[in-house]
């Protein structure tokens, strides 16, 4: 380990260690004063106030209902992989406020099996960028020339998942809403109110649509009989891992929740701001939240929620929460104190999390149904962040292999 990988773990071990929970709002205290105590109480009081509030003042609520208005099956090929994997790539078209907008799914799946877990979550740069298949239609030139074709193959591991009798899906992200400052574009005008010409106030921003994208398409692998739809986990990288976040609280549907680096809007706790604070978020790309989380802006103290609450609603269901030793933008030792924090709900249901304040040694995997890694090296999902959640999955979601 070089010297200064070394210094920043000791950094953030020492910082892990010292933590308190001072100031940061109780999980387990109901809006009335009362303490939760069962999964009862929790189901029916507390996870419900957390939702409202979190949506409401954060994340933004979805100003209505728009399911999936066509599906076109546009390519199979079922000797992909050389022949040890289905190819699909599936048109979803919504329409809505006489607009339409369609969004391609490209999926791979593990041929020869009845139950296996799928991973959802979108890409950065196009469905032609996660594997060099000629067959992979070119995503839309929403920002720029294409990206070229298998850029992001060592993100997205696509033989490894097959080869681990795993599927995989995914879409452009930008497909569902463009990662600008311009709300007339992607999901928003199909959902807007006469004159409408921006999200309201309490109204979405692009974390809670692409959220809400990736629930779209669980809709439709929940038809799809070549897939297991109930063992759909979503994941997410960077501020995609934001939005697989939002989606895997909000829709319990998701089998499993997986977020890699998503730092702050993600997993890291809002209040000692650290790497990506609230301030730089909401100054850098004051899309991805409400209107109403500005007056958040160098004002964490008055949030009444921090970003444990939201690792929280995934239980009972299993959570990955991964950092990177290189990343102090993503601020490691916050995710971790975040997936420490979110482990008193899953204590409810009896399931063991994360136990330790001690923040744990690089490339060392620790807790149970919530798991925590900080791999070496620098912000990205690599082939040993994927190692570990095929792992995760195989042990945490009933399989029939």
């Amino acid at each position: 380990m070089n010297k200064r990988v070394l210094f920043s773990t000791f950094i953030i071990l020492f910082a892990v260690q010292s933590f308190s929970q001072q100031n940061i709002p109780e999980l387990l205290m109901a809006k009335n004063g009362n303490t939760i105590t069962s999964v009862k109480q929790w189901e029916k009081i507390r996870r419900p106030e957390i939702q409202a509030l979190v949506e409401t003042e954060m994340y933004g609520k979805v100003p209505g209902e728009l399911k999936i208005s066509e599906i076109n099956l546009l390519d199979q090929d079922d000797q992909a992989l050389n022949g040890k994997a289905i190819r699909k790539q599936i048109k979803l078209t919504f329409r809505g406020n006489q607009k339409e907008l369609s969004v391609e799914l490209l999926m791979y799946l593990p041929k020869g099996k009845k139950s296996y877990p799928t991973f959802l979550g979108y890409n950065f740069g196009g469905n032609h960028t996660v594997y060099k298949d000629t067959a992979i239609h070119i995503a839309k030139e929403w920002n720029g020339a294409a990206r070229p074709r298998g850029v992001e193959t060592a993100n997205w591991e696509v033989e490894r998942l097959i080869n681990a009798g795993c599927g995989v899906a995914t879409m452009y992200y930008w497909d569902i809403a463009p990662d600008k400052e311009d709300f007339s574009f992607g999901i928003y005008p199909l959902l807007y109110t006469q004159e409408q010409k921006a999200p309201a106030e309490n109204e979405w921003g692009s974390l809670a649509a692409w959220a809400w994208g990736l629930s779209r398409a669980l809709d439709y692998l929940k038809t799809d009989k070549q897939v297991d739809g109930n063992k759909v986990i979503v994941i997410g990288h960077s501020r995609l891992g934001k939005a697989a976040l939002w989606a895997g609280a909000r829709d319990q549907r998701f089998a499993a929740i997986i977020s890699n680096n998503s730092g702050c809007g993600g997993a890291s706790i809002y209040r000692e701001k650290a790497g990506e604070t609230l301030l730089k978020m909401n100054n850098r790309f004051p899309r991805w939240t409400a209107k109403n989380f500005k007056k958040y802006t160098e004002n964490e103290a008055s949030l009444p929620f921090d970003q444990h609450m939201v690792l929280a609603m995934v239980a009972p269901r299993p959570l990955y929460v991964a950092s990177a030793s290189e990343d102090a933008w993503a601020d490691p030792k916050n995710e971790y104190k975040s997936a420490l924090l979110a482990t008193e709900v899953y204590k409810l249901y009896g399931l063991k999390g994360i136990d330790s304040p001690v923040f744990p040694a690089l490339n060392t995997p620790v807790g149970a149904t919530v798991s925590y890694h900080i791999r070496n090296g620098k912000h990205d999902i690599l082939a040993y962040d994927w190692d570990e959640y095929i792992a995760f999955a195989k042990k945490y979601i009933p399989t029939s292999y």
